[in-house]
This record gives C-alpha cells, sequence and structure tokens, in this order.
C-alpha cells in the first residue's frame, strides 16, 4: 500500500509551508484575530503534544526525535504490509506526513512550529485548556498546533472509524455463523 505516500508527501509539504509562512509573518506570540474564536498565533513548542516536557531543559528535543524516527519507521513497515485496506492505509499516511512534518522542525529548530489557534471566552475554562485573562473575562485557548498535528489527529479518527466499522461488521458475520 505505498501507493498512499503521496498523501504523507502532500501532508508534509503543506506542513512545511504553512509553517515557513507563518514563521515569516507572524511575530512570536502576537495574535493576528482572523475571525472569532480562531487566531493565527506564532508559537514554538518545544515539547510535545500540549506542550509535555517543553520546560525540561533541552533533553526533551532528542527524545522526541528519536521517537518520531522509530515511529515513523514503524508506520511505514505498517504501511508496506498492508494489502487491501485503503482507509487504514490512508490513515496511517496522514499520521506518518504529521510525524515527519514535526520531525522536521524538530531537526532544523529544535522545537515545532504551531501557529492555529482557537479559543473561547468565559468565566472558567475547560480542562486541557489555557487561560489568559482578557478584559475581566478567562480567555481560553487551545494548545495551539499546525497542519501536522491536524493531519494526525484526522489519521488518528479514521482509523477509530475504520476499527468500528471492522468491529460492526465482524459482530454481523459471527452473529450469521451462530444463527446458522
Amino acid at each position: 500500500m505505498l501507493k498512499w505516500l503521496w498523501l504523507t508527501a502532500a501532508v508534509v509539504v503543506l506542513d512545511q509551508a504553512s509553517k515557513l509562512a507563518a514563521s515569516a509573518y507572524l511575530g512570536l506570540h502576537q495574535p493576528i484575530e482572523l475571525m472569532p474564536m480562531f487566531n493565527l498565533t506564532l508559537m514554538h513548542n518545544r515539547g510535545a503534544a500540549f506542550s509535555f516536557l517543553s520546560d525540561a531543559g533541552g533533553w526533551q528535543r532528542w527524545f522526541f526525535t528519536l521517537m518520531a524516527m522509530a515511529i515513523s519507521i514503524a508506520i511505514f513497515v505498517w504501511i508496506k504490509r498492508l494489502k487491501h485496506e485503503h482507509l487504514q492505509a490512508a490513515s496511517l499516511a496522514l499520521i506518518l506526513g504529521g510525524a515527519v512534518g514535526n520531525l522536521i522542525d524538530r531537526l532544523l529548530h529544535g522545537y515545532v512550529v504551531d501557529f492555529l489557534d482557537f479559543y473561547y471566552r468565559g468565566a472558567q475554562c475547560l480542562p486541557l485548556f489555557f487561560s489568559w485573562p482578557r478584559d475581566g473575562q478567562a480567555e481560553c485557548h487551545w494548545p495551539a498546533f499546525n497542519l501536522a498535528d491536524a493531519a494526525i489527529t484526522l489519521g488518528v479518527v479514521l482509523i477509530l472509524v475504520d476499527t468500528w466499522r471492522q468491529y460492526r461488521a465482524d459482530r454481523k458475520l459471527a452473529a450469521k455463523y451462530k444463527d446458522e
């Protein structure tokens, strides 16, 4: 199923191009509101998802780099071994593209470039949202992310859908044979 690697390449190219544009045109931590509840805000994430270990002192760069390399190799091998599972191959290709996109950032910069910033205003923030006080109200921001992160998320969702679909088909088949 290596024919799906075009999707991986497309994710990497779009991700890197968007990060170059964000880095060239946005000021670090200077939000530009595009619409209510959505900003473009350039951020540098030295950690993993939700800035996990971002203040760990530098060793995490190489730890996350090695993890991304190992995971990318494993996903590549997984895609290569697939026979007829098109949705699974597409899902894995999206995840691989996102992993490689963020891996490139870690190797080149030591951090991942994030710039997509969704938020809402309210009295309190939900778990996992960061609170920035503004005009006496909490501005609750989802951790900033990029196209690579979006591709990874979409890939995981598609794998879950495919798994659920297969589970339902297997149950239906099992019920059919049980009744015979």
